[in-house]
């Protein structure tokens, strides 16, 4: 029948829409009225409880007999007990049908008599006006008192049917909530099958309901206030029938009507469902009915996110998802309150559940969000309804889930579609708004919490966040709204006499209306949210104003005086209260002692005894209380008995029930609006706040119990969680659940091996799928999974019977703590032997291990690599060489499981782009230059061969122009090149670099840095194998390759050439060092050959110029290094070197710019660094050998090709490094160095007779000023004031000379002595050494000036030519011939270049060295001490050379300037200068005492004389007036004959000269 009535309903719906389709296209009015010919309209009001009405209004006279209902309605067919009379429960559904019928008859017969007779709240009217409103009142069992501010319901439907359906709807719902008899009910009684049979029916019609019934809203109406406060009494149940049809039901109305019932299911959820799982005692049943509909629940993705979003993101909702996953994983632990002498069986039958649960809620949420998840496997998503509890096949494919609409789930594809009536208010699905309300919620409930601790702290958080206002009026309307604060610190809070107090309480008391209210349902209004505090004042304070404000409120009232009579009256009610319920208070007030305690209170008259009476039975019939709580229960108490137990269950659920109906019907009127979930995001906060439960729950579960069924659901529930953490990216979240999975293989923790169970062998396969199916986002937890494998492998090896030599044992307590032995006696962590039995039961549990599932399912971790994801990949291989590493720093038994892995997938992904392949080789090569330097020469040469292959494969592809990838790829090479000393390994490096040039040169490209990088290295090495083999391929590159292939190479020819350098210096191989020298000078030709080459390859430094590329890629590497084997090698090395470099400058010098021959004498002058370090104190013999070794040869060597290439290519370098080299050869002439000071000069000379005649002016000056320098700075000074240092230790040292005794022999004061001494005599005889080269060099500079004056050798000739006139003794001038031949040679020096007072210079600088030559030599005494010193042996020191030197080489230079005619300006000059020198000279020869000392001036004079005797007549007398008087002096001397036959000429023509005698005729 209800399947008629229900059905006929949504028919004749479907019907009306029809038709109404069909004329939609009508005349409006038309249309209105054919649709009220079609259907007849009635408009209803109804209120709820045992004595609602309905008030019906037809528009018509029709009846529901002539609308079609059909037999079905009468009462004569409805009779079911005529066919079998003798069942007893078709007797029941017969009389319950009945009652049904009977009451909707009744209903509709009070229906049609209201208007005549109408009660006092209802208003009805007539024909079509306004529909009748009716206001709520509550039920029977209700302590609270209706608002007259409730809105009443509107009640419309389109046609009578409807109407039944309505009634027949709520009888239903009426007759389910009739009390059943006090005790256990009777099974076979009529009032509990009649309680089962209406939950069946109201079951039946929601899970058939149509779009009608579900969007209708009287029938949403009726479902809130009828059916849902049904539930709430039915819900509690004791009878498990009926609490099982409640559950249905509430499942059905979770399904289909959830966004119209926000707030009834958030009271179904806190209130009873989820206290029945917390109260310890509650029945097992009645557990096992709540968690068998959670498990459904939990199986419906949209309905578990909805119930997130709408309630846990809701402000004044409760927690439910939070606290449903909280209860949940206490079940899952088994820490549930299970009731007293429950089985083991339940328990675990309830963790199962639990388990199922929370896998469900993953899976969930796996579902959810299954858009965002990529398989790298290409498969579908992760946890399949499987038959079996375990995995069945690690195949990802397999394994994954998919939809989890199956019947043991809801359904609520459809609850929140169709074409719902109500108007709700839906808020959007926005995830940031939903996120940012939770953590407001959050904040909210932490202020709660600590209000209820502090009020005035949580007061202050609330308001510090924004959540609350600073107004006392905001505080107050918290108070009113929050239910979760505290109701005693509330009534604290208010009755303090603060003033924010004081005005948080007057707001608080104004908030309420108490209009229309009797004095004592106000007072119960008023005390209903918050105790009253202890303290009498406080209570005064809060009457007081309660007081005031009813009198406010109720200003006609008429019975109160004033205020002050409601004031003692409310506190006469609050103490009645106290005094009729309080179990302290022995002796009860009667009613006449309460109405003479209140006599006179209405200003000094009596209020009536009546009203006094009726508030005395009031109070003692129905307490005063706060409004009902939730009382969640406080843990799990302590039953002795079954009997306890179920009285303190009834307890509690008869309070649930209490509080239930009186939340339920608070909300029946309340619209809530209701989100439907849409938005994958919301699966991320879900998790973020749930994951906790979840791992506890399942590492209890597989930690504590070796169940296969709750192992299976743990490891579900783990993948789901990590799939889940992935997919959000929640890294601490995916690390900690794969570190769980991790741990419970047993092949990394502590345990040990031998307690390997089915569970972690399942496990493993677990977290080898894991890896397999979410690779692409496991990050740093790679780290972790690989670990397991690694650990696998040695498990592997156990399974097979092959003896492991180790099995690494985590954090075992070994002493290198990586590893452990591993033998058949020993494999346990703990030490422990093994009889035969046991390893065998060990080896067949870890045969799984090797089965070919797993096998292949590990392999194809590392095969599927190549379907990781750019990131990803680099993750699992950094991870794999983290694990590498691992295995290799075990000290005895290094494994290279991880190692072939990687040479594995390097080869597997070899295909990759190069930027993804690029930052995977930026692991990898630094893990193989970490492997290829292990002190395992196994390990290291397995490296470095694996690198070899993987270079050979990488290197086929080739490279590009301009990339360097190939370079990043064979840095490894060079690291271990570097780092690792192993002969072996080195020689293997060279060998495997040796073969990729022979076998790969025409694809190395960047490649070749590194290669001559290797070589390099290999050059300095002591083994001859390793650096012939070195030397010989790289001869091969610059002999042979760079002809086929330079292009290729010209990004590398800068590292040639300092490979080739590095080979030259090497000491050991001399005939390896000069062929490198050689293939030095080869490269050379080939810069020379294809400089534009040079110009065009520059990708590395953009900021050099075009122009420039050539030199600074090509010739200044070459020079460069050059230059190094020049200060590195030995003399013969760098002799070569150092021929070979200046070679190569005179050769090519041409192709050269201006700057590039600065940067190139900077590398040449490298070459005086080494000599230019100043000497230590302490500085040993054989480093003074090498330096003055190293000034003798190669600074010399140097010096001369410098100016050879000055001189060749003068004119570009003269302007820019004259001075420079000045500057260098002034420094070689003040070395301590005679060969060096010697060369300085004589290369001096050179330069500037080789290229005088280029010079200007300017060069001119800083020629002679760099000259005269030299000059001043080596003139010997310290020859005029040398003194010797006397003491004592001169005797000592003879002394001991003389008696043969060293002075070590001495005593120890007499050892210091003598050490003093020694150092004394080294620092003079230093001092010794460098006064004789000052000397040498002013020689050297005297002989220079001659040369570059007149020429070398132009000098000697003509004294020469002299001293033969004068042995002729001719008496008349020199050979015409002769005199031809010298003016000849003068004409060939410098002296027409330089400038008159250039040329004074010189013979000031010579007449300064003349004169210090001079008093040196004059100075006896000075000459005496050196010569006692030792200064130059046994010969006695003298400057004899000098002194006579200077003064000819002045005299020529003054001569030669008297004799030009160029130079008339400056002969006065030269005359008065001449004379002067002249004079000088002969009064010093005058004075000389020593024979030897005055031949040394013969030469001198034979040139003063000569040169004398040439002059005209006019200057002879001019200069033999002043000279005359000395030459007379030396006819006394025994001078030497020519020296004589000279003199003679110069006297015979004073005569003719003077006039005293005639000329004669020649």
């Amino acid at each position: 029948m209800l399947n008629v009535i229900f059905s006929r309903m949504e028919a004749q719906s479907a019907s009306d829409s029809k038709i109404k389709e069909e004329t939609s296209d009508q005349d409006v009015h038309e249309k209105d009225s054919r649709a009220l010919s079609m259907s007849d309209s009635v408009a209803c009001e109804f209120v709820p409880g045992d004595d609602q009405v309905i008030v019906v209004e037809k528009v018509d006279n029709c009846s529901a007999s002539q609308e079609g209902l059909g037999p079905e309605y009468s009462h004569d067919k409805i009779n079911l007990s005529e066919q079998h009379s003798d069942s007893l429960p078709k007797q029941i559904a017969e009389s319950i049908l009945n009652e049904i019928v009977d009451q909707v008859v009744n209903d509709t017969d009070i229906s049609k008599s209201l208007p005549e007779s109408p009660a006092p709240n209802v208003f009805t009217t007539e024909d079509n006006s306004s529909p009748p409103f009716l206001p709520r009142v509550p039920s029977q069992d209700s302590l609270e008192t209706a608002e007259s501010s409730a809105e009443p319901v509107q009640a419309k439907f389109s046609h009578v049917l409807q109407k039944d359906a309505f009634l027949v709807f709520r009888s239903l719902c009426k007759l389910s909530m009739k009390p059943l008899p006090e005790g256990h009910p009777d099974p076979k009684s009529h009032e509990l099958r009649s309680k089962i049979l209406s939950l069946q029916l109201l079951l039946s019609i929601l899970q058939n309901a149509g779009p009608v019934f579900r969007s209708n809203e009287m029938f949403i109406t009726a479902i809130k206030q009828y059916l849902c406060v049904a539930l709430s009494k039915n819900g509690v149940s004791s009878v498990a029938e009926v609490f099982e049809l409640s559950l249905a039901i509430f499942l059905a109305l979770l399904q289909n009507f959830k966004t119209h019932l926000k707030m009834q299911i958030e009271v179904f959820f806190k209130e009873i469902f989820l206290n029945i799982l917390e109260t310890p005692s509650s029945s097992f049943e009645h557990k096992w009915m709540v968690i068998q509909a959670l498990t459904r629940i939990c199986a419906d993705a949209q309905c578990v996110v909805d119930i997130y979003v709408n309630y846990d993101c809701d402000l004044t909702a409760a927690n439910i998802f939070e606290r449903l996953v909280n209860d949940l994983s206490k079940i899952a632990q088994g820490r549930q309150a299970l009731e007293l002498g429950a089985t083991v069986n339940q328990e675990k039958c309830m963790r199962i559940k639990g388990l199922e649960c929370f896998v469900s809620i993953l899976k969930c949420k796996v579902e959810w969000s299954k858009d965002l998840y990529v398989n790298p496997n290409q498969q579908t998503s992760l946890g399949q309804e499987r038959q079996k509890p375990h995995l069945d096949d690690l195949d990802s494919g397999k394994g994954t889930m998919t939809s989890y609409g199956s019947t043991n789930s809801l359904s609520s594809t459809n609850s929140s579609h169709g074409g719902s009536s109500v108007a709700l208010t839906s808020l959007p699905d926005n995830p940031e708004q939903f996120e940012v309300l939770k953590q407001q919620k959050e904040i909210k409930e932490q202020g709660i919490d600590l209000f209820n601790r502090k009020p005035r702290r949580g007061i202050a958080y609330l308001q510090e966040h924004g959540l609350l206002g600073k107004a006392p009026w905001d505080i107050a309307d918290l108070f009113h709204s929050d239910d979760r604060l505290d109701k005693t610190q509330i009534g604290d809070f208010l009755g303090e006499n603060e003033k924010l107090n004081r005005e948080v309480m007057y707001a608080y008391v104004d908030q309420m209306d108490f209009s229309g209210k009797d004095f004592v349902s106000a007072l119960r209004i008023f005390l209903e949210g918050f105790r009253l505090p202890g303290e009498a004042q406080k209570i005064d304070r809060l009457m007081e104003k309660f007081a005031a404000r009813y009198c406010e409120t109720n200003l006609n009232n008429g019975l109160f005086a004033s205020a002050d009579t409601a004031y003692v009256l409310a506190y006469s009610i609050i103490m009645l209260t106290t005094d009729l319920h309080s179990p302290q208070v022995k002796s009860k007030m009667t009613k006449e002692q309460y109405i003479r305690m209140n006599r006179g209170i209405n200003d000094s008259k009596d209020l009536p005894e009546d009203y006094l009476s009726q508030i005395y039975d009031e109070i003692a019939g129905n307490e005063i209380k706060m409004k009902a709580t939730s009382n969640k229960p406080s843990g799990r108490q302590g039953l002795s008995s079954e009997k306890k137990r179920r009285l303190l269950y009834n307890m509690e659920m008869e309070q649930m029930a209490r509080t239930a109906k009186c939340l339920m019907e608070s909300v029946s009127h309340a619209q809530a609006p209701f989100t439907s979930a849409k938005h994958l995001e919301h699966v991320r906060p879900m998790f973020k706040m749930a994951w906790t439960p979840f791992l506890a729950a399942f590492s209890v579960g597989l930690q504590d119990c070796d169940d296969p069924e709750i192992a299976a659901f743990c490891l579900d529930g783990i993948r789901c969680a990590i799939r889940i953490a992935c997919i959000f990216h929640m890294r601490l979240e995916r690390d900690a659940y794969v570190q769980a999975l991790a741990r419970f293989t047993l092949l990394t923790a502590n345990s040990p091996i031998t307690e390997m169970k089915t569970k972690n062998i399942d496990t493993i396969k677990t977290l080898i799928t894991v890896a397999h199916t979410d690779g692409n986002y496991l990050g740093k937890s790679w780290l972790e999974i690989l670990r397991c494998i690694s650990q696998l492998e040695l498990a592997q090896l156990i399974g097979t019977g092959v003896k492991p030599r180790f099995l690494s044992s985590g954090q075992a307590a070994n002493n290198d703590g990586v590893g452990l032995v591993l033998d058949p006696s020993e494999i346990t962590r703990g030490g422990v032997p093994l009889d035969m039995k046991k390893m065998a039961i060990l080896q067949e549990s870890m045969g799984e291990t090797s089965s070919q599932s797993v096998v292949v399912a590990v392999d194809r971790i590392f095969t599927g690599s190549t379907r990781l994801d750019g990131d990803a990949v680099v993750d699992f291989v950094r991870a794999l060489c983290h694990v590498s590493l691992e295995e290799l720093a075990h000290s005895s038994h290094p494994r290279m499981f991880s190692l072939q892995k990687i040479v594995e997938i390097s080869y597997y992904n070899m295909g990759r782009i190069r930027l993804q392949w690029s930052r995977i080789w930026e692991v990898l090569g630094e893990h193989f230059n970490k492997v290829g330097c292990s002190p395992s020469e196994d390990v290291a040469f397995f490296a470095v061969d694996s690198l070899r292959q993987l270079s050979m494969k990488f290197i086929e592809k080739g490279e590009f122009v301009n990339f360097r990838f190939q370079k990043d790829f064979l840095r490894p090479f060079e690291h271990i090149m570097k780092k690792n000393r192993s002969p072996t390994i080195r020689d293997m490096v060279v060998r495997c670099v040796a073969q990729m040039v022979n076998s790969q040169a025409a694809n190395i490209r960047s490649g070749w840095k590194n290669i001559f990088s290797v070589f390099h290295l290999a050059a300095a090495d002591h083994d001859e194998g390793i650096v012939e083999l070195a030397f010989q391929t790289t001869g091969k590159i610059i002999s042979h390759i760079y002809e086929e292939y330079f292009v290729a190479l010209i990004d590398s020819f800068q590292d040639s050439v300092k490979c080739l350098s590095e080979f030259a210096c090497n000491a050991g191989f001399p005939d390896t060092s000069m062929e490198a020298i050689r293939l030095i000078r080869h490269c050379a030709k080939y810069v020379a050959d294809q400089p534009q080459m040079f110009k065009d390859h520059n990708i590395e430094d953009q900021s050099v110029p075009e122009e420039d590329r050539v030199w600074v890629r090509g010739w200044f590497p070459i020079l460069f290094e050059l230059s190094c084997v020049i200060s590195r090698c030995k003399l013969d090395v760098r002799t070569r070197a150092l021929t070979v470099m200046f070679e190569i400058v005179k050769t090519h010098g041409e192709m050269f710019k201006a700057h590039w021959w600065q940067d190139l004498f900077q590398i040449i002058f490298r070459i005086f660094d080494s000599a230019k370090l100043p000497e230590l104190q302490l500085e040993s013999q054989e480093k003074q050998a090498e330096k003055s070794e190293w000034m003798t040869t190669t600074c010399n060597h140097a010096l001369y090709g410098i100016v050879d290439v000055f001189t060749q290519y003068y004119e570009i370098l003269g302007p820019l490094l004259l001075d420079n080299l000045y500057s260098q050869l002034h420094w070689c002439v003040q070395q301590d160095n005679e060969q060096l000071a010697r060369s300085g000069t004589n290369c001096l000379e050179n330069l500037v007779i080789s290229n005088g005649m280029k010079f200007d002016d300017q060069t001119w000056d800083r020629t002679c000023c760099c000259m005269l320098e030299i000059f001043k700075e080596t003139l010997p000074y310290m020859l005029l004031t040398w003194k010797p240092n006397r003491n004592d230790n001169q005797i000592i040292i003879a002394e001991t000379s003389g008696k043969g005794h060293s002075p070590r022999h001495l005593p120890q004061h007499e050892q210091k002595d003598a050490i003093v001494k020694a150092d004394a005599e080294s620092k003079e005889e230093k001092l010794f050494s460098s006064l004789k080269i000052k000397c040498i060099v002013q020689l050297e500079l005297i002989q220079t000036i001659d040369n570059i004056v007149f020429y070398p050798s132009t000098s000697r000739k003509e004294d020469m030519e002299y001293l033969a006139a004068a042995q002729a003794d001719i008496g008349h001038a020199t050979d015409s011939n002769q005199l031809s031949e010298s003016q000849q040679h003068e004409e060939q020096g410098m002296y027409p270049y330089l400038k008159s007072p250039q040329l004074l210079k010189m013979v000031e600088c010579l007449q300064e060295s003349h004169r210090f030559a001079k008093a040196f030599n004059t100075n006896h005494e000075q000459r005496n001490l050196l010569w006692k010193a030792g200064f130059r042996g046994n010969v006695k020191p003298n400057l004899l050379t000098q002194e006579t030197q200077s003064m000819a080489c002045s005299l020529r230079i003054l001569f030669r300037m008297y004799l030009d005619d160029s130079r008339q300006d400056a002969w006065p000059q030269v005359q008065n200068r001449l004379i002067g020198i002249c004079r000088e000279a002969l009064d010093y020869y005058l004075s000389l005492s020593t024979e030897n000392h005055r031949e040394s001036w013969t030469s001198l004079l034979l040139l003063f004389l000569t040169r004398i005797h040439k002059m005209d007549d006019e200057r002879f007398r001019a200069h033999a007036a002043v000279y005359y008087p000395c030459l007379c002096e030396m006819i006394c001397l025994e001078i030497k004959p020519e020296l004589r036959a000279v003199l003679r000429r110069f006297f015979l023509r004073i005569g003719p000269a003077f006039n005293i005698t005639p000329v004669i005729s020649k």
